[in-house]
């Protein structure tokens, strides 16, 4: 893969060179990635980005797409990294993935299933980028969806709901809808736009007694 540009991100000028020197390093020899790739929030700070990331997630990102590996040497190297990392170290893992699969094999889906496993929404909405909504079989995409219902995570932040959400989504989230107003429990009002171009029924899809 090529070096990354890294000028469109706010970096000090010291900043910007280590970045620089680390795309160049890990490009020539790519084992390196493993002592850069913790340093990047060190040298490069946190600062948030316009897109919702902040410039160690993105640098990180960079110095991922720098690699010049392939197959299963990248696939091992990117497990590795996303394995032992933070949880900072992971967003960027997973915000990377389309960048690392571009000839679309599915091979890292691993990395999205077990953030999906875990708890941290951070991760969980990292996981459910366009990486995910273009592998995740049906199914396990669905539920994903549901889960970040669960998790209280806008779902305005899941990739692909437009293209994805079917008729068999729609039940899933209307029979949470009902549970939720059995229960006296307000509804999410972001599940009401991929309930009801599939139902005519009277599904409650929002607030805590409404009827659609």
């Amino acid at each position: 893969m090529p070096l990354s540009d890294t000028s469109p991100l706010p970096l000090t000028p010291e900043a910007r060179a280590w970045l620089d020197t680390a795309l160049a390093e890990v490009a020539a020899a790519p084992t390196t990635i493993r002592t850069l790739f913790p340093a990047v929030r060190r040298h490069c700070g946190r600062a948030p980005l316009p897109d919702g990331r902040t410039v160690d997630e993105a640098a990180r990102v960079l110095l991922l797409a720098a690699l010049p590996l392939r197959d299963k040497a990248l696939a091992d190297e990117v497990a590795a990294l996303h394995r032992y990392g933070d949880p900072a170290e992971q967003r960027a893992v997973l915000r990377a993935l389309p960048q690392l699969d571009r000839e679309g094999t599915g091979r890292f889906l691993d990395l999205v299933r077990q953030t999906l496993r875990g708890n941290d929404n951070t991760l969980i909405e990292a996981a459910l980028g366009p990486y995910a909504a273009a592998h995740l079989p049906a199914d396990e995409y669905r539920q994903a969806v549901l889960k970040c219902v669960f998790c209280e995570i806008p779902l305005a932040r899941v990739a692909g709901l437009d293209d994805r959400a079917d008729a068999e989504l729609a039940g899933m989230l209307g029979d949470f809808a009902h549970e939720r107003t059995a229960a006296g429990r307000p509804i999410p009002e972001d599940i009401a736009p991929l309930v009801h171009p599939f139902t005519t029924s009277a599904a409650p899809t929002s607030g805590t007694d409404e009827t659609g």
